[in-house]
């Protein structure tokens, strides 16, 4: 990773997103955490290394590109540049194909395909200026294949895999890599509690699935671009 650089973490204050920010403060990163909610990010803030250089953004629109746009200048002016951006942000809904299903698609299709394409096309200029940058995106296994229900939440997921693969394919001679993560469950509270009587002994925690990301932007990580990766597997 540029150590000169800032990594960019969305929805830092939920579950993956707060472990990818304590995977990378522990290996010494300097850290913009965006969330929704500023509460979530002071919490967090007091959680890390007290030599952690961090900087908290609350309430961006992840929609808006401006609004993005003014994130990223804000972590370019506190930090000299952005050299990774890992977006966590995302929702979650199922439903038939049916009478609800144009309102759900809409909510999806923003919720997870827009997010990641206007914070990707915001944080794409001072990374190609650099030559250098990592985008993760957080996608999932039904944007390979929907199941009943899924219509809606696997067609914005399989737009996050498409939209990775073309930011990859058209800033390869820039070094600017981009990838996205096919989670299995994560063992969450919130899942456990939606799923009392489901067996979590193959869930994924949110710590495995941060350090498969902080590999991801490490410079060791150069030669992988384009790529959906299933994170399913037994710890």
């Amino acid at each position: 990773m540029n150590d000169q650089k800032a990594v960019i973490v969305t929805g830092a204050g939920g579950n993956l997103g707060s472990a990818v920010v304590r995977e990378l403060a522990a290996g010494g990163a300097k850290l913009v955490c965006m969330n929704r909610s500023s509460q979530e990010l002071e919490a967090l803030a007091g959680e890390l290394p007290a030599s952690t250089e961090f900087l908290s953004i609350a309430g961006t629109d992840l929609t808006d590109y401006a609004s993005c746009a003014a994130a990223v200048g804000r972590a370019v002016k506190h930090f000299g540049g952005v050299s990774a951006l890992v977006n966590t942000v995302g929702g979650f809904q199922m439903g038939p194909v049916g009478p609800d299903a144009p309102s759900q698609w809409d909510t999806m299709m923003t919720a997870n395909a827009r997010t990641a394409l206007t914070i990707s096309a915001a944080v794409l200029p001072t990374m190609k200026a650099a030559g250098y940058g990592r985008i993760i995106h957080v996608a999932a296994a039904p944007g390979l294949k929907a199941g009943a229900n899924q219509a809606a939440y696997a067609a914005s997921k399989a737009a996050v895999i498409r939209l990775t693969e073309a930011i990859a394919a058209e800033n390869r001679e820039h070094r600017v890599t981009a990838n996205c993560i096919l989670p299995g469950t994560i063992d969450t509270p919130e899942n456990r509690a939606a799923m009392p009587n489901a067996k979590t002994e193959g869930w994924v925690s949110p710590q495995s699935i941060a350090r498969l990301i902080a590999f991801l932007i490490s410079p060791a990580a150069a030669v992988v671009t384009g790529a959906a990766i299933p994170a399913t597997g037994r710890e």
